[in-house]
């Protein structure tokens, strides 16, 4: 595989930027922003997304880095881990590329495991975080994993670099041609090997995002694909999701030269109390949360 210069291609924390503090407020959408349904195309997607990340990455490890760790590969909300899933099959001695990786907790977790991880995310900010844990008191005989910057459209590894390749709840909900990330993803992929990843159900696209009652009540179209846009008051968008349903994702990854092996739908712990945005106990009892897709490369 062919990687940058520096393993992260930016320094640490740049010069007069504070490290992430785990003492930051909540991480929420911005409250100034408007939510409605729009088209949102390649380059506003990327640019809003990137920004919205950088600026929400500090708040969003400081709410929810108890639960995902420094090294635990959860798939989802619900708790499936890897440890206990095993989707990617054998992964010791594999070279495997997660994407978006945040503060690469599962590639940490697969470098535990024999694994040999590269963690590749758009957001400069949650890379340093995932720098901070590297470097945190008590990890000095512990090898970093290699973060790369880079948009999923554009992978920056040779042809076959990779046995496997992952995402928990990464970059494809954020991207508007997911065709063409399968397509990069088969491309630096090795004949045989797993592209595995999980994304919100796309059932929920009709609910609310809300975890009370209010969530349990369909308002809008599974079959509508018009993004989700949070935009500014000059209609610039500040954040963008993307929807696919089941029979687009299939079909996209069959095009792109993958064959489905499984599609896991995680069911929600009898004992697991915790909320996470709009996942809940109540709605987790009633309708799936995640899919999580396990395809094989042709």
């Amino acid at each position: 595989m062919t990687l940058p210069d520096s393993p992260t291609g930016l320094p640490p924390f740049p010069a007069g930027q504070p490290a992430p503090d785990a003492s930051v407020p909540p991480f929420a959408f911005d409250d100034d922003s408007e939510a409605v349904h729009r088209p949102a195309g390649t380059g506003e997607t990327a640019r809003a997304n990137r920004r919205w990340w950088d600026r929400h990455a500090d708040g969003y490890q400081a709410e929810h880095g108890e639960f995902l760790g420094d090294d635990r590969f959860t798939w989802c909300p619900e708790g499936l881990d890897e440890a206990d899933a095993r989707l990617l099959g054998e992964v010791r001695g594999r070279a495997v590329l997660e994407i978006g990786a945040g503060a690469a907790q599962c590639s940490r977790w697969l470098a535990a495991a024999g694994a040999r991880p590269v963690a590749l995310d758009l957001s400069a900010r949650q890379l340093q975080h995932a720098r901070r844990i590297d470097t945190a008191p008590g990890r000095e005989d512990v090898t970093p994993v290699p973060l790369v910057q880079a948009d999923a459209l554009r992978l920056p590894f040779l042809d076959g670099s990779f046995d496997l390749a992952c995402s928990a709840y990464g970059a494809l909900p954020f991207i508007a041609d997911t065709a063409a990330v399968h397509r990069e993803v088969h491309r630096v992929l090795r004949p045989g090997g797993r592209w595995v990843f999980s994304v919100t159900h796309p059932m929920r696209w009709a609910f609310p995002d809300e975890p009370g009652p209010e969530g349990l009540t369909v308002t809008h179209s599974y079959f509508d694909r018009t993004p989700y846009v949070e935009q500014d008051e000059r209609g610039q968008a500040v954040y963008v999701e993307h929807h696919r349903t089941l029979g687009d994702r299939v079909r996209e990854l069959t095009a792109a030269g993958f064959r489905l092996v499984d599609l896991v739908e995680p069911e929600w712990p009898a004992d697991l109390r915790r909320e996470w945005g709009g996942w809940s106990p109540l709605r987790g009892r009633l309708m799936p949360g995640t899919a999580v897709f396990v395809t094989e490369r042709d």
